[in-house]
């Protein structure tokens, strides 16, 4: 059993955020590989379903970002999985160029507070994640604003196809591991 994890803030007022892209892949996932996502389970949206046989929950935690440790570490000990083999986090990277991947099996939270939190109650950096870059903001804009705002006309047009690529990539972790995963997905889009 894997246990994935998308980062995101409940409510409508963040649904469409860049803050929020973690939600996003995972929804797509689950669209993808007929996973619904109709329970609410460990203080998060939770679904349960199968992706090439290999059983598979998908949890959104609803406790606003720099929260999601407790629903993780909930699902983690209900479910019985091992986080440091069998749980991947979904999230948004301002380090990283908008739409670009980055797959890694273990490192500190860089600052992201929501998977600081999510290792800092687990105890444990030993976390596989996918970060989803959303850029950086210019420079006269507030990093907060910038992430709890919506993708720009240029971002949207590209997101559809963004968000396919990155459920991709989950599938792949799923299937075969977060080493084949990343050395799959950690390039480019162009480069496929």
């Amino acid at each position: 059993m894997k246990l994935l994890v998308g980062l995101g803030n409940p409510g409508p007022e963040y649904a469409e955020t860049r803050h929020n892209v973690g939600f996003a892949v995972l929804e797509r996932l689950a669209a993808s590989h007929g996973i619904a996502l109709d329970a609410f389970r460990f203080d998060g949206v939770f679904g349960q379903g199968a992706i090439s046989r290999h059983p598979v929950s998908l949890l959104l935690p609803q406790t606003f970002m720099n929260r999601s440790g407790g629903p993780t570490a909930a699902a983690v000990r209900g479910l019985g999985v091992d986080p440091e083999t069998e749980v991947m986090i979904v999230y948004d990277d301002l380090d990283l160029p908008f739409g670009r991947l980055r797959i890694r099996a273990v490192g500190g939270a860089g600052g992201h507070r929501g998977l600081g939190n999510i290792q800092e109650i687990l105890e444990t950096e030993e976390l596989a994640r996918l970060r989803f870059g959303i850029g950086r903001p210019p420079a006269d804009r507030d990093t907060v604003e910038y992430v709890l705002s919506g993708f720009g006309a240029d971002e949207s047009a590209r997101l559809e196809d963004l968000l396919e690529r990155a459920a991709n990539a989950l599938a792949s972790y799923v299937e075969h591991g977060v080493v084949e995963a990343a050395n799959r997905f950690n390039r480019d889009a162009e480069a496929d």
